[in-house]
């Protein structure tokens, strides 16, 4: 039934114009408004997008709600750095002094949005 649904997801934030400010400003992307009032949508690679939404009640996810696969992690970590980014570091995780996991696994380095939602870079 829903197998030709161009399915998308969306996560919500407590304040969309900061929201927007920092997904163009800092992240590089292209947002753009929705015809409803409180809603946007980031414009990804590949003609995806996300839907992001104002929720005044926001409570921000304990997991990552959206990454970005890219080339060169320690790159993206920098390029980011030099933006204002500051990258999350978790308890028990070995992440370098940028805040890069390389304890097994993908390259992948954590940080937030003004919502406190979590975001990362995973080297691909």
């Amino acid at each position: 039934m829903l197998t030709d649904s161009e399915a998308f997801s969306g996560f919500a934030v407590d304040d969309l114009a900061a929201a927007k400010a920092f997904y163009t400003d800092t992240l590089g992307l292209t947002v753009t408004d929705e015809p409803m009032a409180g809603l946007a949508r980031l414009q990804l690679a590949g003609g995806r997008s996300v839907l992001v939404y104002a929720k005044p009640d926001h409570t921000p996810a304990t997991y990552t709600i959206l990454n970005f696969p890219v080339p060169d992690v320690e790159a993206a970590v920098d390029g980011l750095t030099a933006r204002g980014v500051t990258f999350v570091r978790y308890d028990g995780m070995q992440q370098d002094a940028k805040g890069i996991h390389r304890g097994g696994g993908p390259l992948i380095a954590w940080f937030t949005d003004p919502a406190g939602n979590v975001l990362s870079v995973v080297e691909q």
